[in-house]
């Protein structure tokens, strides 16, 4: 019954996203993002009955950066009452081994959420969490074999919830980092890593940097790293991928591409105010 309203809730928000941006997903992209939601629930749902604050919205305003600018932090948690136990959840769409090998990178931002939440708001927690939502290649494998079985199994071992420890005594720094990052940010300071730094492999993990961070990243086509990235990598799907970013079309194409933009570019007279 749950499954089929899920479902149903699935295509609804679909298809408002796809006449809100115009863009849709393939047949087997979009089962996929359907399945993930509904093992997510199957896993996940004493967790998400108990919820009992969805989308908490953080903020931590008027912060300093090191070079004297005003910024803010802000962010959205779930929280869960219970027993006079409060939890605090970060909902994360990366896997649960990478989250585990790499705790240090979610702390941080938990940490400072913990702290908004106790300090400013003066509210009682008492747990902090990340819930990987991607799960494991040994569950997706699972359940491309449609065996009940496999598929029951695979859900028991696969662990999406991430203890997170709470240290306040890490939070300044961290709020100076993200002072920082602003910094950066607003002087354009955008330097990607280097290729060397996207092929390297992530701690715990037998994929490198650029399968997990670069992958999900919108501008990775227009980064330099990332394009020499491709065009080096020695996997089919990258050496496919790396062909299309070395095809610049025929001579007549780029020809006619010149073409089109000399008619559509406004003359210098057009421009004046």
């Amino acid at each position: 019954m749950m499954d089929s309203e899920i479902s149903r809730m699935f295509e609804e928000n679909y298809e408002l996203m796809r006449l809100e941006g115009g863009h849709a997903l393939s047949a087997d992209v979009k089962d996929a993002a359907l399945n993930q939601v509904l093992f997510y629930w199957r896993k996940m749902r004493e967790v998400a009955e108990n919820v009992t604050d969805t989308e908490v919205k953080l903020n931590l305003p008027e912060k300093i950066t090191p070079q004297g600018r005003k910024y803010g932090i802000e962010g959205v948690v779930d929280i869960i009452r219970e027993d006079d136990k409060t939890v605090m959840y970060d909902i994360k769409t990366h896997d649960s081994d990478y989250v585990r090998a790499n705790t240090s990178e979610y702390e941080k931002q938990l940490n400072v959420y913990a702290h908004i939440w106790q300090g400013l708001r003066g509210q009682q927690l008492d747990q902090t969490a990340i819930i990987a939502t991607s799960y494991p290649n040994s569950l997706r494998d699972a359940i491309a074999s449609n065996d009940e079985k496999r598929i029951t199994r695979e859900l028991e071992n696969w662990n999406p919830l991430i203890d997170i420890p709470f240290k306040e005594e890490n939070v300044q720094e961290t709020i100076r980092e993200f002072g920082e990052v602003v910094d950066a940010i607003e002087l354009r300071q955008f330097t990607p890593p280097s290729v060397d730094k996207l092929k390297s492999l992530l701690p715990g993990k037998k994929y490198s940097f650029a399968v997990q961070v670069c992958r999900n990243c919108d501008a990775r086509f227009s980064c330099s790293a990332y394009r020499n990235y491709v065009r080096s990598s020695a996997s089919r799907t990258d050496s496919l991928l790396g062909r299309y970013l070395n095809d610049f079309g025929s001579d007549l194409e780029r020809e006619n591409w010149r073409f089109s933009n000399l008619v559509v570019t406004p003359s210098p007279e057009d421009l004046e105010v």
